[in-house]
């Protein structure tokens, strides 16, 4: 992704780059305080302030939104920076479409209902479905009142079929058919068996992706797997929320709800990531469809919606939100998957989700490094992989599920009879 290019290019100038596995402990210069203050200081100093600094013309563009993304990143906010910003959308109409995205993209946690009238002009003249589709978010956010104008305007341009346009287009009509459709029984889901021998991980979370969810494991017999030393049902903490915040149809936002394909364990050389083991996950359109539903005698490359409802129990089969993968995949978003994180938490604290930190659309687990000796002193993730390993392997299916909209972290006592 475009974000993580730009950053891992500022990295690599520093030279802060991840450092291998050492048994049994893993290490990260990345983690050091020297080295975390330094990439601060750096992203600050040069890749905020000076970027903005610069006239925006259309050859600055690049330099404004290497500062936009890193104002996402580490969440810095200044009275200038709140004056630059403003400044940029006096002129949004003038910019190219990614910096509109861009603009829209910082805009959308950081300053909600602040541009409501740049962003309704834009709508109004952009023929951009990205943009189009961004605008309409960023307005209904703050003012849902708004809902039948931006629908309306959205179908006089005849763009409401794309992917990003059908969802918008569903919260958009969600104050006549609130929810659409109203959850299934969590339980037809957990007891549901996918494919004979998979292992299934269940990411619960709450609307607000604000509010931390939890991971628990189901290994290949149908059994919830249970922490050996307490003998209570295992589970971790993991955020499904993207530093943007943006809905998941859009590239970079959310974790989409629904259905993923584990496709083993891998080693990040991400410097956000870290070295700690990821399961790799594939969406449809992803990968094919005989090998998401791994099945071999499927011959058909053509994904249709009628194989991924396949995977689903009876229940479920009519809850709109448990395919947002397939919408997710076919819009072109990739490369989500669960991983642990080597970001700086300290960018994150007061808010609900310290000291987990966000990603660009994957699930993240916490991970605290000693910023002293450089070496990793806690990690959820490891003990998901152990866990993972311990029912076989990453053979199966990781499922999402948005559980209700309470504002706070998901906890296992709210599950726990449903595991029995």
């Amino acid at each position: 992704m475009k974000q993580i290019i730009h950053f891992i290019a500022i990295l690599f100038l520093l030279g802060l780059t991840a450092s291998a596995q050492v048994a049994p402990a893993l290490y990260s210069r990345d983690a050091l305080k020297s080295n975390r203050l330094k990439l601060h200081q750096h992203f600050i100093k040069n890749t905020i302030t000076k970027n903005l600094s610069l006239p925006l013309t259309d050859s600055t563009e690049e330099n404004w939104m290497d500062a936009l993304y890193a104002i996402q990143l580490t969440r810095y906010k200044s009275p200038w920076v709140d004056n630059c910003i403003g400044t940029a959308f006096n002129s949004i109409e003038n910019r190219s479409a990614d910096f509109q995205f861009a603009l829209l993209e910082l805009a959308y946690d950081f300053y909600p209902g602040i541009f409501i009238t740049q962003a309704e002009l834009l709508l109004s003249n952009s023929s951009i479905e990205k943009v189009k589709a961004i605008c309409g978010s960023y307005i209904i956010r703050s003012k849902p009142t708004a809902k039948k104008t931006i629908s309306d305007k959205i179908k006089a341009t005849g763009q409401q079929a794309t992917p990003s346009m059908y969802f918008l287009e569903q919260i958009l009509h969600s104050i006549e058919k609130p929810c659409s459709t109203i959850t299934p029984a969590i339980k037809d889901i957990l007891l549901h068996h996918f494919f004979p021998g998979a292992k299934v991980i269940y990411s619960f979370q709450r609307s607000n992706r604000n509010y931390p969810g939890l991971a628990i494991i189901k290994d290949s017999s149908g059994n919830f797997l249970k922490d050996s030393s307490s003998g209570d049902f295992f589970w971790v903490p993991q955020l499904a929320r993207s530093i943007s915040n943006l809905p998941f149809y859009f590239t970079g936002g959310n974790t989409p709800q629904g259905i993923f394909r584990m496709d083993g364990f891998a080693v990040s050389k991400s410097n956000f990531i870290g070295p700690t083991e990821n399961i790799q996950l594939t969406m449809p359109f992803e990968t094919s469809v005989r090998h998401f539903l791994n099945d071999s005698s499927i011959t058909d490359t053509v994904w249709t919606i009628q194989y991924y409802e396949k995977l689903l129990p009876q229940s479920w089969k009519s809850y709109s939100p448990v395919y947002e993968t397939f919408y997710a995949g076919r819009i072109g978003r990739n490369e989500i998957i669960a991983h642990g994180t080597l970001v700086d938490p300290a960018y994150y604290r007061g808010q609900p989700y310290h000291p987990l930190t966000p990603t660009y659309g994957c699930l993240a687990t916490t991970e605290i490094w000693n910023e002293e000796t450089g070496y990793r002193s806690i990690s959820d993730q490891q003990k998901l992989i152990d866990h993972l390993k311990k029912a076989g392997g990453a053979n199966g299916y990781l499922v999402v599920i948005d559980i209700d909209d309470q504002q706070k972290p998901v906890s296992i006592e709210e599950l726990r009879t449903l595991l029995q």
